[in-house]
């Protein structure tokens, strides 16, 4: 009977805790689901990871459906849908544009959606720890963000960088495009408290924002050759991204054939196998940069 009764009160316990067993299942599968995404950023094959990620994707909501406030399932699919809808839809856009607009149209669409459901995850990410953060982000997004520490950089950085995605495809969504100062607010933020994280991205993400406008709208060439210079600095040579975003934006706005092809080169140079955890962007990039020296003489016309 001594024996016995520790026994009776463990499934006792079990039996009175099920849905407690049942959630601490759900957040270990999540934690492991949100740490694995170094699986798809050191793979060589990008159509694979291309036909692997959507049920992936799946997966986390599947699983945030069942804990909704699991921090790594949130970023996991605030990064996922960002970098899925960059990567495998609104580029394939792209490069379907001048044979198939109609196609082209319905793949951007496609990526808006992704990252319209990427901002939503990464907001509700931030306020797990700031509580009606998207409120107070319409009203004074600086004071909203004053409180984000370094730990909140990957979901600030994932989040800005989906709605910014969102507006440069969206110029005719007044509504959302409304919302620009609240985005540059969030990456401004995320560059201040770490401007080295993912080896310099979110430099990449200004260079667009600064070269792509024009002055009048607040745009600085030489803002974005700074960002270029300090995104090459934490690459250390590894990165093709920030190569690749300059040459498309400043390069080309500048109609400047030798620094365009310049760029393109040293980004197709590269070697993809240099760091393992960057692989997968490399080469996505790398393909980004062929197809744009491809087109060199439609973009570039001087």
């Amino acid at each position: 009977m001594k024996r016995l009764l520790p026994v009776l009160g463990a499934l006792a316990w079990v039996a009175l805790s099920g849905c407690s067993i049942k959630k601490i299942a759900i957040n270990s599968l999540g934690n492991a689901l949100a740490s694995g995404g170094s699986t798809y950023a050191e793979d060589d094959d990008p159509d694979l990871v291309r036909e692997a990620v959507p049920f992936g994707l799946k997966t986390i909501e599947s699983l945030l459906a069942e804990s909704p406030r699991h921090r790594g399932l949130l970023l996991a699919a605030a990064s996922g849908f960002t970098q899925y809808g960059y990567a495998f839809i609104q580029q394939e856009a792209d490069f379907a544009e001048s044979r198939d607009l109609r196609a082209a149209t319905a793949l951007r669409d496609r990526s808006r959606k992704h990252y319209k459901r990427a901002v939503e995850y990464g907001l509700r990410g931030l306020e797990l720890d700031f509580p009606g953060l998207r409120d107070r982000l319409r009203r004074d997004p600086e004071a909203a963000l004053s409180r984000t520490s370094k730990r909140h950089v990957p979901l600030l950085y994932w989040t800005g960088l989906a709605w910014g995605a969102a507006i440069a495809i969206s110029k005719e969504d007044s509504e959302l495009t409304a919302d620009q100062y609240v985005m540059e607010a969030i990456m401004r933020r995320a560059l201040a408290l770490d401007e080295g994280y993912e080896s310099g991205s979110i430099h990449d993400f200004f260079i667009a924002f600064e070269g792509g406008r024009p002055a009048s709208a607040g745009g600085s060439l030489e803002q974005a050759k700074h960002h270029l210079e300090r995104a090459l600095f934490f690459a250390k040579g590894r990165r093709a991204a920030p190569l690749v975003t300059y040459a498309e934006t400043v390069s080309v706005g500048r109609q400047d054939r030798q620094e365009f092809s310049k760029l393109l080169e040293q980004a197709l140079a590269i070697d993809a196998n240099q760091a393992k955890e960057l692989r997968l962007s490399n080469l996505v990039y790398q393909r980004r940069a062929r197809w744009l020296l491809e087109r060199t003489d439609e973009l570039i016309l001087e």
